[in-house]
């Protein structure tokens, strides 16, 4: 009766390690994706939304360049001519920084703009007077519109040294090219994308604010 108690136990040992083994060996090694999307830089971890900043701001240069000497010989305003100018001439310096700073960290960069910005392009290419006026003006603070958020977020959120520098400059670039924009005058506001719905403060929130102000 010992002996076969005994038996049964080791068996059922024996198939305990077996089942063990079989685990290790057949289960990949646990991999934390947020950890394994980052890269070890001199200057701080380097993550997906870092390397999409470098892409994105090159990428703004590539088409706004462009469009500004596009505004020298199509426009009919004046200040239309003034403000691409200064967009393109603060892009080449901007994109002087984009490149050097994505050789350092070892991120690729496009060659060429967006398939969007490639339309735009072509859409400006082929207008003159006050639709070229018009469609500049709004086509670029729409687009800045979009890539001022994508530098909000990463600014407040990198763990990079080297990319929070950028991104504050980055961002002084385009508020001030936002605003020039506005400075034409033909800027259609309404059909800029309505700002994000806030959060419900929470309760707890709100008692506090509730007492300070009492």
């Amino acid at each position: 009766m010992h002996r076969l108690l005994r038996g049964e136990l080791f068996m059922l040992g024996g198939f305990v390690v077996a089942a063990a083994v079989t685990i290790v060996l057949v289960m990949p090694p646990s991999i934390n994706p947020v950890s394994a999307a980052y890269t070890s830089t001199a200057s701080g971890p380097l993550g997906p939304a870092d390397r999409d900043l470098l892409v994105k701001v090159r990428q703004a240069g590539l088409w706004e360049m462009p469009a500004g000497d596009y505004a020298q010989t199509r426009a009919e305003s004046a200040r239309v001519k003034t403000v691409g100018a200064e967009l393109r001439d603060d892009h080449k310096k901007l994109d002087v920084l984009v490149r050097q700073l994505a050789a350092k960290l070892g991120v690729a960069l496009p060659d060429e703009p967006s398939p969007d910005q490639q339309r735009w392009l072509a859409q400006l290419a082929s207008e003159t007077g006050p639709a070229f006026d018009r469609d500049y003006a709004n086509l670029l603070r729409a687009a800045h519109g979009k890539v001022f958020s994508v530098i909000a977020g990463v600014r407040a959120g990198t763990r990079n040294d080297e990319i929070r520098k950028f991104a504050s400059q980055s961002n002084n670039v385009v508020m001030k090219h936002m605003t020039l924009l506005e400075s034409i005058g033909v800027v259609m506001y309404h059909e800029l994308p309505e700002p994000p719905t806030p959060s419900p403060a929470p309760p707890a929130a709100l008692a506090v604010e509730t007492r300070r102000n009492a």
